[in-house]
């Protein structure tokens, strides 16, 4: 599946895929923000309903995307 970061900004980035454009700000997605922009740029979908930063350790699904807000982040940002 095609699926790529059109867009990086100061609040977040772009994502495309299958014909439709997700804005995943970095309040919500805190793990993108201080990333390098190779490791963001390096997105996969092995399936429709997962896309993966394999560069970041990141996996999300399109529901978690569209409601951050319904699913809060159980991951904590660096190390324990």
């Amino acid at each position: 599946m095609d699926v790529e970061v059109t867009d990086i900004t100061p609040n977040g980035l772009c994502l495309l895929c299958r014909d439709r454009v997700s804005f995943l700000s970095f309040d919500d997605f805190p793990w993108f923000k201080d990333a390098p922009i190779a490791k963001i740029l390096n997105v996969e979908a092995p399936s429709p309903n997962h896309f993966r930063w394999p560069e970041l350790d990141v996996d999300l699904g399109p529901r978690t995307i569209e409601s951050p807000e319904r699913y809060p982040l159980l991951a904590q940002m660096g190390s324990p």
